[in-house]
C-alpha cells in the first residue's frame, strides 16, 4: 500500500520509510525538503494522491509554547483536510505518553490540541503515545543543566529506542485503525535522577546530577508517573545500556 510519512526525513520518519519499504510498501517521505509543507499546504494534494495511510511524525521547529501550538494546529488541520480530499483511510500520529498529565507544559498542550483535531475528524485514526527516546537523553540532560549541575526530579522514567518506536508505529499503520491510542515504552523503568546519574557517568560527563523534586522537565514539574505509561503498554526489548554501548 502507499503510505506517506509526514516528517519522513527525521529521526523516526526515516526509520519508518526504510522499515515499511523493506516490507514491500510504497513508503513516501514527505517534508519541506521533499516539497511538502504542512504549514502552507504546499505539495500535500500531490503527495497524497492514491494514498491509503498517512503517518504524522513531524515536529515543531520551535518549542516556544505559542509557536508549537500554532505548528501542530495549523499543520494538522491542513493535513486532515488534504487527507479527506484524497480519500485517505487511516491517519496515524505519534504523540507523547503523559500529555494529559502535565497540562501546564506548552508542548504537551500542543500535542493535546493536535490529538483533539484528529479525534474530531471523520478519518479513521490511531494515536501512538511513546515515552522519551534514547536518542533524546543527552538533550534532556542539557535542558536540565544549571551551571555544572543537572537538576532532575526523582520521578519514574521509561525511555525507548527510536528503532522500536518506528517498529510499533509501522505495525499500527498497516493494521486496522484503533480510533484511540496505544502506548509504547522501553523495557526498563528507572527513577529519573538515578538514570541520568548513571548515564552521565557512562559518558564520562563531569556534570553532577542533583536530585530536585521541583526540577522542571522542559518548563514543568513532572509528577511521579507523568512520564511513564499505564498498565498494558507495549514494551520494547532494547535496554538503554546495550543501546548506548553500540553508539
Amino acid at each position: 500500500m502507499k503510505i506517506v510519512i509526514i516528517g519522513g526525513t527525521g529521526l523516526i520518519g526515516s526509520k519508518l520509510v526504510a522499515r515499511l519499504s523493506e516490507q514491500g510498501h510504497q513508503a513516501v517521505a514527505a517534508a519541506p525538503s521533499t516539497g511538502v509543507d504542512t504549514l502552507t499546504g504546499e505539495g500535500l494534494a500531490e503527495v497524497l494522491a492514491d494514498t491509503q495511510v498517512v503517518i504524522d511524525v513531524s515536529n515543531s521547529p520551535s518549542f516556544e509554547p505559542a509557536a508549537v501550538l500554532k505548528f501542530f494546529e495549523t499543520s494538522t488541520r491542513n493535513l486532515l483536510a488534504a487527507e479527506a480530499a484524497a480519500g485517505v483511510g487511516h491517519h496515524v500520529a505519534l504523540s507523547v505518553v503523559g500529555t494529559e498529565r502535565m497540562p501546564d507544559n506548552g508542548y504537551f498542550r500542543a500535542k493535546i490540541a493536535q490529538e483533539q483535531l484528529i479525534e474530531k475528524s471523520a478519518i479513521p485514526f490511531s494515536l501512538v503515545h511513546a515515552t522519551q527516546f534514547f536518542e533524546f537523553v543527552r538533550g534532556i540532560a542539557d535542558e536540565a543543566t544549571d551551571g555544572d549541575t543537572v537538576r532532575i526530579a526523582p520521578v519514574l522514567f521509561q525511555p525507548i529506542a527510536g528503532e522500536e518506536v518506528a517498529r510499533e508505529v509501522g505495525r499500527v499503520a498497516v493494521g486496522r485503525p484503533v480510533n484511540g491510542r496505544v502506548e509504547i515504552a522501553g523495557p526498563e523503568r528507572f527513577r529519573m535522577d538515578e538514570f541520568f546519574r548513571d548515564a552521565l557517568a557512562g559518558w564520562g560527563d563531569p556534570r553532577q546530577v542533583v536530585t530536585d523534586p521541583q526540577a522542571r522537565y522542559f518548563g514543568s514539574v513532572p509528577g511521579e508517573r507523568t512520564l511513564v505509561p499505564e498498565d498494558g503498554a507495549t514494551l520494547g526489548e532494547i535496554r538503554y545500556r546495550d543501546w548506548a554501548a553500540d553508539k
